[in-house]
């Protein structure tokens, strides 16, 4: 039996409606000014995004506006990424906290949580270092950025629920923090440094090199739609003043499913 030509209509209309609606809209925060390995990881990160949001029928916006961070701005989008730092302005911080008590998306990179006093960006935002990432300051760092073997904790989240038990990461500046996430009962730990990694960095400085410890590089706060990550930092060419990219985030295929996985969970997959 033929079907009336108002159902191929509809049908019709379904499917370029389908077309026409992305599936969300994210946009990515970022300053790119300081640090050549930030500005390099910025980059990377811009091309592939948008090269994501072609094949899966999303959006992907950036600004290095921060100013942009009010309520009428994050209105028109699901998710925001910080790629390398964080809101300093008061009011920037205020349509931020709302954004995310109101259910909005987050995705953040390695830099977006570094909080050091005294420095150029001091822990002087309790909410964002102290509830929302629960990671507290900046206490150490590896270096020079080297790749780790890491343990996937969580299996069942769906951001990492397609990666295999360990993985080698791509070089990256690995973080400490002040504050110990497993003592914080929001925090979901997704990611940590497997004992395989260690020693972890090459120096010079031997408080440069990690023998041992417990170190979380990926984790969500249950309380929030955010996924934090401790990713982003490419190596650099500084001992030959280059400044030529060494290493990319975005070479490596497993990390990249996760950070492709984490950021369609925050859009509502």
């Amino acid at each position: 039996m033929k079907k009336p030509v108002s159902t191929f209509i509809l049908l019709l209309l379904c499917t370029m409606a389908s077309y026409a609606q992305p599936r969300f809209r994210a946009v990515a925060f970022f300053t790119g000014k300081h640090d050549q390995a930030h500005i390099s990881f910025i980059r990377e990160a811009h091309p592939w995004f948008s090269a994501l949001a072609a094949r899966e029928g999303f959006v992907y916006d950036t600004t290095s506006n921060w100013d942009n961070m009010n309520d009428t701005f994050l209105l028109r989008y699901q998710v925001v990424i910080f790629l390398d730092s964080r809101p300093d302005g008061a009011a920037q911080r205020a349509a931020f906290e709302k954004y995310m008590r109101n259910g909005g998306g987050w995705l953040g990179f390695h830099f977006a949580a570094f909080a050091l006093t005294p420095s150029q960006y001091p822990q002087n935002w309790d909410w964002y270092h102290e509830t929302f990432l629960g990671s507290g300051s900046y206490a150490s760092n590896t270096w020079r950025p080297t790749a780790a073997v890491l343990q996937v904790e969580n299996n069942t989240h769906p951001a990492t629920r397609h990666l295999p038990d360990t993985f080698r990461s791509a070089p990256n500046e690995w973080y400490r923090w002040s504050n110990n996430l497993r003592r914080n009962p929001d925090i979901n730990i997704l990611l940590s440094v497997h004992p395989a990694s260690f020693p972890l960095g090459t120096g010079p400085k031997p408080h440069e090199i990690w023998r041992s410890g417990d170190y979380p590089v990926a984790w969500t706060n249950t309380k929030y739609r955010m996924l934090y990550m401790n990713m982003g930092h490419n190596d650099i060419d500084y001992e030959h003043q280059t400044k030529a990219t060494l290493s990319y985030t975005f070479g490596n295929a497993i990390q990249s499913k996760l950070i492709a996985d984490a950021l369609l969970w925050l859009g509502g997959r």
